[in-house]
């Protein structure tokens, strides 16, 4: 499934590209492409390997002073049930129930590595090492539901945005994320069993005999497998393949005409279409949306009252506190904390070296996507939809991008918090969907991009699911609290 929407993101993109005229430029498809290509390693990969290399180093202290066996048994009876396939006391149990943990109390980032760890000890059980287990969806579908006890980054830019009563957002915050996490489960654990989603036979590796056959036996040498015979013979194109990627040189052919012909030509296009107007609009609301993020980001401290001062206050000192706690009993048990760190870390900068070729892919994959422009046409295409079914419009923009992008997503929540023609319902409901729901292309890339896996299997499946119930619950309850 992964492939195919890959290919077509891409495809789509590039099609769209060529008739709104974003082959090249600043802010063409390919310009777009290339940048976050040097984004994904630069900016993302090896910061994210420094942080890899301090988590994995406390993880080995707690290890060793055995805080991780503590935490796995007080809540192996919940995770013994939702990972039937994990040991209670291997490793993996302990990591993603660190994993679970930061992520239910707001520390972002830092809940990454942990996950990013448990996900290599899940591979450890995993017999098919190209193949994402049961195991390994239900974890990712639960990080993708993105269960939150404190929101704090959605509260922190209500507050800036002066927007009253941020602080009301938590408990719609955990009833959104608590639906959720329960749909991923629930879901994860009902695709596994259906055929289309089975582990096949072929992902194991094939058996090869190590010994040389007697050539006096009767036992014929082992011959080339089906899996060999099919990479040495790919399948023939059926004739609706053929059809489809004709099609797909025709619209092609097209952009390219519109690129080597007089502007008026696209312009006439364009205004026949309508699509002169839909961009117009877009661009417009883009640059309105730049403004007002950079005016909330100035203002974020200006407006702090005491409360929120002490919920930063509280998230702030959470890290330190495990720490303290950490090193404090590794030191009474003996354990030599600075070599353990050492030792524990040195697996960080592998782990971001692996995750490379996969965050470029995905992430330039959506980059295409979204910069032809694309993404806009796909908006305008819904809200009649969206009408009918009583969803606000003006959270249209942020259901499409908050599953592909983080960044793209948190723009967009800013721009509405800033507006003032809007309700201020929609402003909370808005707050409760980011707080709700996770980038899960990203999350699927950086975490199967660790340890290698090609097959998803359903991983795609549960993790949209996830936020599409995300969304919907965010809106029903955020028209219910706060209309």
């Amino acid at each position: 499934m992964l492939n195919y929407i890959w290919a077509s993101l891409i495809l789509i993109g590039l099609l769209v590209a060529g008739l709104l005229g974003r082959f090249t430029g600043d802010s063409g498809v390919i310009t777009s492409a290339l940048n976050i290509s040097k984004t994904a390693v630069m900016d993302i990969a090896l910061p994210l390997a420094g942080m890899m290399m301090f988590w994995l180093g406390i993880m080995r202290l707690m290890e060793k002073a055995g805080l991780l066996e503590l935490a796995a048994r007080a809540l192996a009876p919940i995770m013994t049930r939702l990972f039937p396939d994990v040991p209670r006391d291997h490793p993996a149990m302990s990591a993603m129930i660190m994993n679970l943990a930061a992520n239910m109390l707001g520390l972002g980032n830092n809940a990454t590595p942990l996950g990013l760890k448990a996900m290599t000890h899940l591979q450890e059980l995993n017999p098919h090492k190209d193949t994402a287990s049961n195991a390994m969806v239900t974890f990712l579908a639960m990080n993708t539901a993105a269960f939150t006890l404190i929101p704090m980054t959605v509260i922190n830019y209500l507050s800036a945005a002066g927007v009253k009563g941020a602080y009301q957002i938590i408990v719609p915050t955990i009833l959104a994320t608590a639906c959720t996490t329960l749909t991923a489960i629930f879901v994860a654990k009902a695709l596994q069993k259906l055929p289309v989603f089975r582990i096949q036979p072929q992902s194991s590796p094939p058996h090869v005999s190590l010994t040389a056959p007697n050539p006096g036996s009767d036992v014929a040498a082992p011959g080339p497998t089906a899996v060999d015979v099919a990479e040495e013979h790919p399948q023939r194109a059926t004739p609706k393949a053929r059809f489809l990627f004709m099609l797909l040189l025709v619209l092609f052919a097209g952009g390219v005409v519109l690129e080597l012909a007089a502007p008026s030509l696209r312009q006439g296009v364009l205004e026949a279409t309508g699509l002169s107007q839909v961009m117009a609009a877009a661009d417009q609301r883009a640059a309105e949306a730049k403004a007002a993020s950079a005016a909330v980001t100035a203002d974020a401290t200006a407006q702090a009252s005491p409360l929120r001062r002490l919920m930063d206050g509280a998230s702030g000192v959470a890290i330190p506190l495990l720490l303290v706690i950490t090193l404090g009993v590794a030191l009474i048990r003996g354990v030599k904390v600075y070599e353990e760190f050492v030792e524990g870390a040195k697996e960080g900068f592998s782990v971001a070296t692996r995750i490379m070729p996969f965050l470029v892919a995905m992430l330039a994959a959506l980059a295409i996507f979204r910069s032809s422009g694309a993404l806009l046409i796909l908006e305008y295409v819904l809200t009649p939809v969206l009408n009918l079914i009583a969803f606000p419009v003006e959270l249209l923009p942020m259901a499409l991008m908050r599953p592909l992008s983080g960044s793209g997503s948190l723009g967009i929540l800013n721009e509405l918090l800033a507006r003032s023609d809007i309700l201020e319902y929609i402003k909370y409901t808005a707050a409760i969907m980011f707080g709700s729901t996770e980038t899960t292309f990203y999350v699927l890339a950086v975490y199967f991009g660790s340890i290698s896996i090609r097959k998803t299997r359903h991983a795609l499946a549960a993790g949209l699911t996830a936020d599409f119930v995300g969304l919907t619950m965010s809106v029903v309850i955020g028209r219910l609290m706060f209309a």
